[in-house]
């Protein structure tokens, strides 16, 4: 079925158009479902959800990063009060 607009690069598509007269899409190249739907870069249905956060953010959860963080919270708190009383 022909659509009104072209769904690659929005011109206008008169009624009975096998392609698109702007671009040249037709049914295989930008119209079907399947051909839309393989532009997008979806992520595969055996797609891991962890695997994926631990590469882009460096593993561990959230609450072990928040436990690290308040580390070198207080590690910095207690040496800023050692230098204070220390200082001269």
């Amino acid at each position: 079925m022909t659509p009104d607009i072209c769904p690659n690069c929005g011109a206008d598509i008169p009624p009975g158009a096998r392609v698109c007269p702007e671009c040249g899409s037709d049914e295989q190249t930008g119209w079907s479902e399947e051909a839309y739907a393989s532009g997008l870069d979806l992520p595969d249905e055996e797609f891991d959800y962890d695997e994926f956060l631990a590469r882009e953010f460096g593993g561990g959860t959230p609450k072990e990063k928040r436990a690290r963080r308040w580390r070198w919270v207080l590690v910095l708190v207690m040496l800023g009060l050692l230098l204070y009383y220390l200082w001269p």
